[in-house]
């Protein structure tokens, strides 16, 4: 399975390594937390943020009693409104995922039918939903298409599997402009290999894109697009393709903020997750949370940066329990803990007025809504 496989199931030369500051108290920073009205209350079962605009809207989704999802977008006064994209099915594991939103409130997203065939969808600022299905899409189970990013300009970046169950990426312009494209490299095997783009943060604002592309071996690799159509493949400076099963093997890179900064992690030959900073000229930085566990399936993960360089994610510490970080381009690591996150704390994006949204999980396995608020 696609992008959820990898980055959910985490739940998914010039090298440099980075020693990072002792992490800091919460006590200067507001929580606020939040669940859609219906909700699940059970393990796997609640809400997911996963992307913030400027303005503090926050879009993700949420897995209702029946394991139906639910995208939802909570705005900054706290009202929340649930989405449901036109043919969306209503069975376990159907139904709809926001994963994007510009600053006029567009969002974007994608839906799974009830045949398990994905469709990817825009919603505007005043609730009309559009579908959309990509050239090339197939109509399988887990097939189809899933609109990740919007841009400002209302240019949007996706990707669609075919009908062999190859992934391809692909970008559309405002006035149509349809083009998909793949990384050099990319596996054509089957079983989801190929090239995706980063959720939310995977597309900036002149139009790059960022993601990670699977060879015939099954192993992830990072990318970034530029807007001529160049790709310039990339991995962490200790990655490798282990195949454990503990979620994905290799580079992801999920965010690419304006100063075309892509941060993401990988995974080395223990299994062990790092993080990692891509600059302009290519130079890779690889971070590490203070406390992150050095044994298989425990380190770091970053999962978004924002247009002053302050990155956020999670580390997995030595008992393999997930904690939240921010650390900020002036060098500064904070640690923090969402109180009742007895299962884990998982921060999934951050906007430019450094607030950081994501989700806790529960006592009972069930996921909460969270804004840590600078």
């Amino acid at each position: 399975m696609r992008r959820i496989s990898i980055l959910m199931l985490i739940l998914f030369t010039c090298f440099v390594s980075a020693a990072w500051p002792q992490a800091q108290p919460l006590s200067k920073h507001k929580i606020i937390t939040f669940d859609p009205p219906g909700a699940g209350t059970g393990a796997g079962q609640g809400t997911i943020p996963y992307g913030l605009n400027p303005w503090g809207a926050t879009i993700g989704w949420y897995l209702d009693a029946n394991n139906v999802n639910h995208g939802f977008v909570r705005y900054p006064w706290g009202t929340i409104t649930t989405i449901d994209a036109p043919g969306a099915g209503t069975g376990t594991g159907q139904g709809t995922l926001a994963y994007g939103m510009n600053i006029w409130g567009v969002i974007v997203g994608a839906s799974i039918d009830a045949g398990g065939v994905w469709h990817g969808f825009v919603r505007d600022p005043w609730g009309t939903i559009t579908t959309y299905d990509a050239a090339g899409a197939g109509t399988g189970f887990y097939d189809g298409t899933w609109i990740s990013n919007i841009n400002d300009w209302g240019e949007i970046a996706g990707g669609y599997a075919d009908s062999a169950n190859v992934m391809w990426a692909f970008v559309l312009t405002p006035d149509g402009h349809y083009t998909p494209y793949e990384a050099p490299g990319a596996g054509k095997g089957g079983n989801f290999q190929g090239t995706d783009v980063g959720t939310m943060s995977g597309l900036n604002p002149e139009g790059m894109t960022t993601g990670w592309y699977i060879d015939g071996n099954n192993c992830s690799h990072g990318y970034l697009r530029y807007t001529n159509g160049d790709v310039a493949t990339f991995d962490g400076s200790k990655a490798a393709c282990t195949n454990t099963g503990l979620g994905f093997s290799g580079t992801v890179s999920v965010s690419l903020n304006p100063e075309v900064e892509a941060v993401g992690f990988y995974s080395d030959a223990n299994s062990v997750d790092h993080g990692f900073l891509r600059a302009p000229d290519g130079k890779i930085t690889t971070f590490d949370a203070p406390g992150a566990g050095k044994g298989a399936g425990q380190g770091t993960v970053i999962l978004s940066n924002n247009s002053a360089g302050a990155i956020t994610g999670w580390y997995w510490d030595a008992n393999s329990l997930a904690h939240g970080y921010e650390h900020t381009p002036h060098g500064k690591t904070t640690g923090f803990d969402v109180p009742g996150a007895s299962q884990g704390t998982y921060p999934n994006c951050n906007n430019a007025a450094g607030v950081v949204a994501g989700n806790y999980v529960d006592a009972n396995g069930a996921n909460h809504g969270f804004l840590r608020m600078p």
